[in-house]
């Protein structure tokens, strides 16, 4: 056992802000969190002076898919050959051993939704995992995760320009309606009870019926206004379960991003504006939301913002109106939401997974470093 003593402790959870908190662990999972706790023959952490959190949880990122340092000639991310390939699976593509992963663990990232890029209308499927570690067996979390899906410039930049569809926002569309209603299609048929008039098997079609079945959300990359009414009208079209990533001009139309009661990933925002879709990419975003009710999560989308700045990018929103709360919630318990892993990770609560962050700082500030980082139950790292 683990007993971490005397921290000022952000619980992410009811019991909210305990200054001279107590977390105790056992094995891989929270025993209690408390005041004064005791727990004879555990190990004792005096965290007088620290601040504690969850691990941090990057809810939109694609750590992994490329190589630090190499992005062209390790790129696994996007299969450019076809924009319709839900069939295609993270787990089959990460590279566990990336120094990337290390990185995220000494700033206290624990958890990550990794997958698939945006160059396809329909891109394959996310999964979720822990940062500390050397092989997916033990570090996996949940997979699959959510299915990825584009709109905006990304497929039509990527096919158009080769004279195939999407050219158009109307095509990208279209080839999102013409991919479910063909799954729909051969979901019917693989209902047949005569064994002989089903279809030939397609993983393709079988990963989508995962999304027409509500199993996996769809991730939907969507950056301007146009393209988040797009994605909003299309999954309530398919009564799909559905997040909105990036969502970059949603403060522009807050109102109907609130109204249409999807979950919300905002990021990257420490990013310049490297493409016309972007050209209204603000840091005050967050707070502009959060005014309008809108309940969201910030993510890097690793590699455009590096992991182990996801509590920065966070600090830069409270320095442009975001309150802090809210902030330290949407890198917490709030991401946890937004990927469906609150039972898991996000928050101090006994019986979650034990992923406790030691900052010698506030959370949010530039200048603090995470001083020990535990997941799983066991120290990953300890700093100097």
């Amino acid at each position: 056992m683990l007993l971490i003593r005397n921290a000022k402790l952000y619980t992410m959870d009811d019991l909210g802000l305990l200054d001279g908190g107590d977390v105790l662990i056992n094995g891989d999972k929270i025993a209690f969190v408390g005041m004064n706790l005791s727990a004879p023959g555990a190990r004792v952490i005096d965290a007088r002076g620290a601040y504690v959190t969850p691990g941090l949880v990057d809810a939109h990122s694609h750590i992994g898919m490329w190589e630090d340092g190499q992005r062209e000639e390790t790129g696994d991310g996007n299969e450019e050959t076809d924009p319709v390939t839900p069939q295609m699976r993270a787990l089959d593509a990460i590279n566990p051993v990336d120094r990337c992963f290390q990185d995220a663990v000494r700033a206290g990232v624990i958890t990550v939704a990794t997958g698939p890029g945006s160059a396809n209308v329909l891109g394959g499927q996310f999964l979720a995992m822990k940062t500390a570690g050397s092989s997916l067996a033990g570090m996996v979390v949940k997979e699959p995760l959510a299915m990825k899906a584009a709109f905006g410039e990304n497929p039509k930049s990527v096919y158009g320009k080769e004279g195939k569809r999407p050219k158009t926002r109307m095509a990208t569309a279209a080839i999102l309606r013409e991919a479910f209603i063909e799954a729909k299609e051969y979901l019917q048929k693989c209902a047949n009870p005569d064994p002989e008039k089903r279809p030939p098997r397609s993983l393709k079609l079988e990963a989508l019926g995962m999304v027409l079945r509500r199993e996996l959300p769809l991730k939907m990359h969507a950056h301007r206004a146009d393209d988040i009414l797009t994605a909003i009208r299309l999954a309530k079209e398919f009564n799909l379960l559905a997040t909105i990533e990036h969502c970059t001009e949603g403060y522009r139309i807050a109102d109907e991003v609130r109204a249409a009661g999807f979950g919300v990933i905002l990021g990257p925002l420490i990013s310049e504006r490297s493409k016309p879709e972007l050209k209204n990419l603000t840091m005050e975003a967050p707070a502009i939301l959060h005014r309008a009710g809108v309940k969201f999560a910030l993510a890097t989308d690793h590699g455009v913002v590096p992991a182990q700045y996801l509590s920065v990018q966070a600090g830069l929103c409270v320095r442009e109106g975001l309150p802090e709360e809210i902030a330290l919630r949407a890198i917490t318990i709030r991401a946890a939401e937004m990927i469906g892993l609150q039972d898991r990770v996000g928050s101090l609560r006994p019986n979650k997974d034990a992923d406790v962050v030691l900052f010698n700082g506030h959370p949010l500030e530039a200048r603090t470093r995470a001083s020990l980082v535990i997941a799983n139950g066991n120290i990953v790292y300890e700093g100097a």
